[in-house]
């Protein structure tokens, strides 16, 4: 079989494997954190209690550059025991005062946003451009969240409507001691979504990062230590799945906030429910861009990179399936073989550089049998396809854009995780709505029109947790979940805040 494929988007002439590979190792000598043995507990680095350890490896070169330790049983135990003797403390301060620490640790957070940058890059392979922005986006969730201080305080008393001499006072305390999971994506953001409503809350928290990235939220941690956050409140503990399930099912941890794949939600939710534990859960998606007859398809080439194929791919929301009527449908698959097979593909410290690469190497083979599942399946290659990636080492995969796909391909079914977008034809406008639903995931997507009313409509009929018309972006301050598989629950906005709260109505008699 004879397979049509455009070259892959070859790297600047002076990057060689060896040149790269340079770059890399000078830029992991500058880091504070590289093969660290301690864990934070209790409001200090500690060695860990166990002996394991784990390497940390640069997707771009393949070359392990750091590691961390394993949490033993012993050190999750003292990270929980920790986050309960600081919870009265913490929880009983006014929420204002929380507030005021906060502010302080997001000011904290953006005076790391260089060494936290390339930590993270060096860490899965995102794109500088990208992990530049997390110390920025970071303290902007902080800031929001210690901004909810005055509803927190406001009196909250309802009159019964039936019982007019009766009253009742509803209270919003504090959950308690959270176990907060994070994946290895976006390994900052998806951590403080999470960490903010907790802190404002009164909450005190345990975080787990994912194995392939144990050290950027380091710098997260200090920010705390330095606006003064008290002991006991952040615990950090590093290591695998193992490491993970004991937070989940450890009888003094209060609630669980996990974001992940939706196999190990599934678990998570499972445990969780056994136990009647509070659970969030922000799983996967394989979100739609819909693109109507009448959208400006230069509108649309000028986001298509971030909002179909963000950080290589790899992002929870992003609208990998372009969904177009016939009226558009070839001009939208010759905009997206264009914009992504002449994107910058190359080293992931290079500010220009769109696609670096996938985190990890499993993650690379995952994403390289979907392409050639694809390709098997009958789909089109229109840029990419299962063609050598520029480098002889890393986890990298050529960015693919697929045409003529079906609604029940794989490629077109299932997430993928990685640069891979497939452009579905509609017969009509009704048939997109029908092919965008007809998935077990509601996660984001987008309509793309220029009548931005009709879009909005449009919109209205997606199955989806979040959608926009003509571009995607969270909104802090508006709730961010999914629909069906894509998760439990809600995070950013008061709505995120009241996953962390748990409420208590006293009944009175008016005076």
């Amino acid at each position: 079989m004879t397979i049509s494929s455009t070259p892959a988007p070859a790297p600047a002439p002076a990057l060689t494997h060896d040149v790269l590979a340079s770059a890399h190792d000078a830029a992991s000598a500058t880091l504070p954190y590289r093969h660290v043995d301690d864990l934070f507990i209790d409001g200090e680095y500690r060695p860990a209690e166990g002996a394991g350890r784990f390497e940390v490896v640069d997707p771009a070169t393949g070359r392990a550059w750091a590691s961390a330790p394993i949490a033993a049983p012993a050190d999750v135990d003292a990270a929980v025991a920790a986050a309960r003797r600081a919870f009265p403390g913490w929880s009983g301060l006014a929420p204002s005062e929380r507030a005021h620490r906060m502010l302080a640790m997001a000011d904290a957070v953006e005076r790391r946003a260089g060494e936290l940058a390339t930590t993270n890059t060096l860490e899965n392979g995102s794109p500088v451009a990208e992990t530049s922005r997390a110390a920025s986006n970071a303290a902007g969730i902080i800031r929001y969240f210690a901004s909810l201080a005055e509803y927190l305080e406001r009196d909250d008393v309802r009159v019964a409507p039936l019982h007019p001499s009766m009253a009742t006072s509803v209270h919003r305390d504090a959950i308690g001691v959270c176990a907060l999971i994070a994946p290895w994506n976006f390994p900052i953001n998806l951590v403080v979504i999470k960490l903010a409503p907790a802190l404002i809350a009164g909450c005190t928290v345990v975080i787990k990062p994912a194995s392939p990235t144990p050290l950027s939220i380091r710098f997260i941690v200090d920010a705390a230590v330095e606006a003064g956050i008290p002991a006991g409140v952040v615990n950090l503990v590093t290591g695998d799945s193992s490491v993970g399930d004991q937070l989940v099912r450890h009888p003094d941890v209060d609630k669980v906030a996990f974001t992940g794949s939706t196999p190990v939600g599934r678990r998570i939710a499972a445990a969780c429910g056994e136990l009647l534990r509070p659970v969030t859960l922000e799983l996967g998606g394989k979100s739609s861009a819909i693109v109507l007859p009448d959208a400006d398809l230069e509108h649309l080439g000028s986001v298509l990179l971030r909002s179909c194929l963000r950080n290589t791919g790899q992002t929870c929301y992003i609208s990998t399936r372009l969904v177009a009527t016939p009226e558009r449908y070839d001009e939208v698959v010759e905009l997206a073989a264009a914009t992504v097979s002449t994107a910058q593909l190359g080293d992931p410290l290079d500010p220009a550089t769109a696609f670096g690469p996938v985190a990890t190497a499993a993650q690379r083979d995952i994403v390289r049998g979907y392409i050639r599942s694809g390709i098997d399946e009958g789909a089109r290659v229109v840029a990419g396809g299962d063609v050598p990636a520029p480098f002889e080492h890393g986890s990298w995969v050529t960015p693919t854009v697929f045409a003529d796909v079906t609604p029940l391909m794989r490629v077109a079914r299932e997430e993928i995780f990685g640069p891979v977008l497939t452009v579905i034809r509609a017969a009509d406008v009704d048939a997109a709505v029908s092919i965008a639903n007809g998935t077990e995931f509601g996660l984001g997507g987008i309509v793309f029109g220029r009548d931005e009313d009709r879009a909005f409509d449009v919109a209205r009929r997606v199955d989806t947790g979040s959608i926009g018309v003509n571009f995607f972006a969270s909104n802090h301050a508006a709730p961010f979940g999914g629909r069906h598989d894509s998760g439990l629950g809600v995070e950013y906005g008061i709505e995120g805040l009241a996953a962390y709260l748990t409420p208590q109505s006293v009944h009175r008699t008016r005076k």
